[in-house]
Parts: C-alpha cells; sequence; structure tokens
C-alpha cells in the first residue's frame, strides 16, 4: 500500500469479484477488443493533483511517485483486470516445485530498456537482493517480501532465467511478482556510492530515467505537467500483431484542486477525471453534449481515514516527546477512538460530499476486495450517546460545551491534511468532533509536506488521510505489521536515524499487534484459501475493534471518459486506464 492524495498502498488477490463492472446508469462495462480498427498515434491528456516526490520506485511510498513510475516499469507478472488472476508479464512463464519454495521464471526474449540494453535476470536479481532487501534503503517493499523474518533467495540460472527459493510458502508469492524491476547497469553505480536513496530524484533529466515501461518521461514541468512519450521498442503487441502502444503521447496536467480538474474536463483540457459524487448530477445532463460517458464501477479499494500520532517515544537529539504525553494519554486510549468513530457522521458525508453515492467504512478492507473481505466487522454508527459512553468510560467530562480529560486538561489536538477533496472531510470531522466538546484546529498543507511529518518528523497530532488498497490483504502488511515501513500511528522506527530520531523497536506496542503481526506471518504461508480466509477475518476485526485507524467512507470509483477513445475497458480493479498501453484515439 502507498499513501495517496486522493486516496495508495500496499495495498491484489481475489477468487470471487472476477468480474464486477456496475453499470449503474446504463453506460458501457467491458468493451469489446476493438484493435482491428485502431490506428497509432494521437494523445490523452489526464491530470495528477500533485508533483511528484521522487522517481525512484524503491523509495517511493506516496502514490503521486507511483502515479509516474507505474508509466515506466513493470513486473514479472500483472493482475487480469477483470479475472484477477495473475498473468505473464516480463516473465513469459513459470515453474514451481511440489513443496512450493522454489519458483523459476523464464523472462521474456526481446525486452529491452528504453536505452535499448537488455532486460534480463541480472536486472531481476539486482533489484531483489540489492535494492528491495538492503536493510540501508528504506524501502516498504521490503515487509512485503519478508516472511518470518527471512529474505527469498533470488538466484540468476542464465540471462533469461532466474530462480527464487522461499524460506516458507508464500500464497501471494506470484501477485507479489508484480513488482517493479530497475536496471541495474544505471542503478549499480549510485547503490555503490551510497547514493541510491537520493537517485532519479525530481531533478533529474527525464532521459536519465530508464524503464521498460510502454512509455518514456520526456519532460517534467514542475507544478505544471509531465509528458510521455511512446516507447517505440515496447515489447507487447495487440491480439492482431500490431505494435504497442497506439498512443504517441500521454500528458499528466497537475491541478491540485479536484474542482479545477473538473473545469478542465468540462472545458476540453482533459480526456479522463476522476468524479466525486457530488459533480455526477452536473456532469451526467452533459454527456451526450460534451460527448464522454462517466461509469461507475462500485465501491473504491482506496480509503479515507483518520489517525492519531500514538509515537511513544522521544527526539534522541533533543529529548523532547514526539507526542504531548497529555494528547498521547488520548490519542492511545481505545475509548477514545471509539468515541471518535461514532461521532462521524458518515451517512452524511456520503450524502453531501458524494451525492449518496458511496459506502461507509469500518473496517481496512474495501467490499470490492470480494473474497476476503469480512461484511461483520463492527461497525460504528454516528452514535453521540455511545461516543460519550466511552468518553465517561475513561474519566472525560463535558462541561459548558468543553470537554476535559480526567486531569482536567482541555482536549484540543491539530488535525492535518492535504488540500483537495480530504479537506472537506477534514471540515465536517471537526465538526463532528466539536458537537463531543473537542477543539480540533484543521491545517491544510503540501501533500509532501505533510507525508514528512508522517514519516520523517513524527510531529502531528491527527491526520485524515488515506491508503490504497487492493484484494489481497498481506500487501498492507507494510501499514499492519509493527514493523512496517507505513505503520504510522506508532512507527516503529525513524526514517532518517542521522537526523536523531529513534531506532526500529524490536516488539509491538500492543498484545493485540502483536496477533497482528503473527497473523499476517501466519496467513502468507498458508495456501488453503478458505483458511487464510478465518486469519484476515480475524485480522479486520482486530482493526475494526482498536481502531489505530478511524475510517470514514468508500467513495463510488467514478469517472468520465471522452467518447473518442477505442479499446476502453473499464473494471473495478483496473479503471479506466488499466490498458493504456492498447488505448486508442478514434479516427
Amino acid at each position: 500500500m502507498k499513501i495517496t492524495f486522493s486516496i495508495a498502498i500496499l495495498s491484489v488477490f481475489l477468487s470471487t469479484i472476477s468480474s464486477i463492472v456496475y453499470d449503474c446508469y446504463g453506460l458501457p462495462g467491458e468493451a469489446e477488443d476493438e484493435s482491428t480498427s485502431a490506428k497509432p498515434g494521437g494523445q490523452i491528456v489526464l491530470a495528477v493533483s500533485s508533483d511528484p516526490k521522487t522517481f525512484n520506485e524503491i523509495v517511493a511510498s506516496e502514490t503521486s511517485s507511483s502515479a509516474v513510475t507505474n508509466m515506466l516499469f513493470e513486473g514479472l507478472t500483472t493482475t487480469d483486470a477483470f479475472t484477477l488472476k495473475v498473468i505473464p508479464h516480463l516473465a513469459a512463464s513459470w515453474q514451481v516445485s511440489p513443496d512450493g519454495l522454489t519458483w523459476t521464471f523464464h523472462l521474456r526474449p526481446g525486452v529491452v530498456w528504453f536505452d535499448g540494453r537488455p532486460f534480463g535476470a541480472d536486472d531481476v536479481v539486482f533489484t531483489f537482493n540489492d535494492l528491495i532487501y538492503n536493510p540501508d534503503i528504506p524501502s516498504s517493499s521490503r515487509d512485503v517480501f519478508t516472511v518470518d523474518g527471512k529474505p527469498f533467495k533470488v538466484q540468476k540460472v542464465d540471462d533469461l532465467t532466474v530462480r527464487f527459493t522461499l524460506p516458507v510458502k508464500f500464497a501471494p508469492f506470484l501477485r507479489g511478482m508484480s513488482q517493479p524491476i530497475l536496471p541495474k547497469h544505471k542503478l549499480e553505480g549510485p547503490l555503490k556510492a551510497g547514493k541510491f536513496s537520493f537517485t532519479w530524484g525530481i531533478d533529474t533529466p527525464p532521459k536519465d530515467i530508464v524503464g521498460t515501461g510502454p512509455f518514456y518521461l520526456d519532460q517534467y514541468a514542475p507544478g505544471e505537467r509531465l509528458v510521455f512519450r511512446r516507447n517505440p521498442h515496447y515489447w507487447k503487441k495487440a491480439g492482431n500483431g500490431d505494435v504497442l502502444p497506439y498512443l504517441d503521447k500521454v500528458v499528466f496536467l497537475i491541478i491540485p484542486d479536484a474542482d479545477g480538474r473538473l473545469l478542465k474536463f468540462l472545458d476540453g483540457q482533459l480526456d479522463h477525471v476522476d468524479l466525486r459524487g457530488g459533480d455526477f448530477p452536473l456532469l451526467k445532463p452533459l454527456e451526450a453534449k460534451k460527448k464522454f460517458h462517466i461509469y461507475d464501477v462500485g465501491p473504491a479499494f482506496g480509503s479515507n481515514f483518520v489517525a492519531f500520532n500514538q509515537n511513544t517515544r522521544a527526539n534522541s537529539k533533543t529529548g523532547k516527546a514526539f507526542v504531548d504525553p497529555v494528547k498521547l494519554s488520548w490519542f492511545t486510549d481505545v475509548n477514545f477512538r471509539r468515541a471518535v468513530a461514532h461521532a462521524i457522521d458518515r451517512p452524511r458525508m456520503i450524502e453531501i460530499l458524494a451525492n449518496g453515492l458511496g459506502t461507509p467504512q469500518y473496517g481496512p478492507m474495501s467490499p470490492s476486495s470480494g473474497f476476503f473481505y469480512d461484511p461483520h466487522t463492527p461497525s460504528y454508527n454516528y452514535d453521540l450517546d455511545k461516543a460519550r459512553q466511552y468518553l465517561a468510560a475513561s474519566g472525560f467530562k463535558e462541561r459548558s460545551g468543553r470537554l476535559y480529560d480526567s486531569k482536567g486538561n482541555p482536549v484540543e489536538f491539530n488535525l492535518y491534511t492535504n488540500a483537495g477533496e480530504r479537506t472537506q472531510i477534514a471540515a465536517m470531522v471537526r465538526a463532528d468532533l466539536e458537537r463531543l466538546g473537542m477543539k480540533v484546529n484543521l491545517l491544510t498543507i503540501e501533500f509532501n509536506a505533510l507525508v514528512a511529518k508522517l514519516m520523517s518528523s513524527y510531529d502531528w497530532d491527527a491526520v485524515i488521510l488515506g491508503l490504497t488498497g487492493g484484494v489481497e490483504p498481506h500487501f498492507g502488511k507494510n501499514v499492519w505489521h509493527s514493523s512496517g515501513q507505513l505503520h504510522l500511528w506508532d512507527p516503529r522506527k525513524g526514517a532518517w536515524p542521522q537526523r536523531g530520531f529513534t531506532p526500529k523497536q524490536a516488539s509491538p506496542a500492543t498484545a493485540w499487534e502483536r496477533r497482528l503481526d503473527d497473523i499476517f506471518n501466519q496467513g502468507v504461508q498458508e495456501l488453503d484459501e478458505d483458511k487464510r480466509k478465518v486469519l484476515y477475518d480475524e485480522f479486520q476485526m482486530i482493526a475494526a475493534e482498536q481502531l489505530p485507524v478511524v475510517y470514514t467512507y468508500l467513495d463510488d470509483n467514478l469517472f468520465a471518459v471522452r467518447d473518442r477513445f477505442g479499446n476502453l475497458k473499464p473494471s473495478a480493479y483496473g479503471g479506466a486506464l488499466h490498458n493504456l498501453e492498447e488505448i486508442y484515439v478514434k479516427q
């Protein structure tokens, strides 16, 4: 999972949702393959809400960066957007030993990097052994590819064959092989010089960033746009033999404000826009006139939640606690968090912000996750009386419209979020909590500055943020395991020890976090899906009971696309552009 701004993650494994395409408004779902009429050329103009923080996929932890890197880099496998089965990508095929521990991948011949150098086994071995498993590189992927504290053994067999030897059975192994592969010939030098974590920053000339994807980065104008050009050496072919991609150019305009993105779409400056539920009544009557279609493919995977800083440690240089001890006593009290959960009026949020097109969320997985989603986790309906009961149980009292803790301290804290739709969610959360007598100071800051607070300085009280989601629970390990890189409410590490922050601790802080560690360690080794579901149902139950993060609601996954494009095949999992290399401009 990755931190998102609309918002990813971490979170990709499913049996039962194999073709959920909600066609709520009589619009096309999965399109027929139109490649016989496809012609190369043209461009598509899209939007992102923030500048990337890095072009280095290994250290990227937010979707402002991964939106770019996903265009450039590819994995050995990928997921079919409709069946959700794992299918070959940079690997053409694979075999597994009878004990499930040894996997041999046969790489696709003829694949080359943007600079013409051949892709091969050395790149795969380098990506895993030298980058992901390098303790000096802050990579969230290491959490996913470490089982019982042990890494995979990755070996080159020959130039186009790689062998993975697993310490134990790893149920989502094939899906995990969608991990993007990076070029050894470009990055080995910076790695040996100790500069890898700072390599491919946003000041890097685009021509120096080398991947295997369908498009390469041609231009980056900070705060304005990113321009991608067609990779003429791309390996993938259409069903009729056409060389892909069809589009010559993909442009991302950087537009922080959702209203601004909508206006540019209506103005004809954007070809695709993600929609909020409140946008629907404005856009629906304009479909025919403006020549676009609106798609609703069901509940989104990404979440929006409130998290409180439960970091119990202090800055080793200054000796000052990261969190005010008075506030820490509130934030670490599960009754306080349950009161907050009951105080949030989710139905009203959905009605006002999403035009009724949303789903209340109480646990860490979306209903669109299918098989592993547990609909029986505890829910927190809007109920101020219950909220007050939880607060009273921990000694909080309300006097003259203000809430005080058991020691007479007024309850006041700062609530951070980033600009955009989430500001509206934050404003409604603040209003809801103020009905309990809390004083909430809402502070909106730039997204990358917010990430720095969460991952480096730990200087925050509460935050409204989100994470990408998926269908495989294990890929949320970097959030839910106590040592995970995105265990943001109580980070077990200092992202930059040289700056004086505390090092990673060896054990989880609470019994329930210890149990979550056990669940993720056991679940990843269990090959029986029904038994895995029992474990991950327990994970969702614990998350909903302990509320390290308090979820708000899931938007319906809504988007509009101009009807001048062919080969559109929207899906719940992949959205509108999962097959961007196949999309073409109709003549």
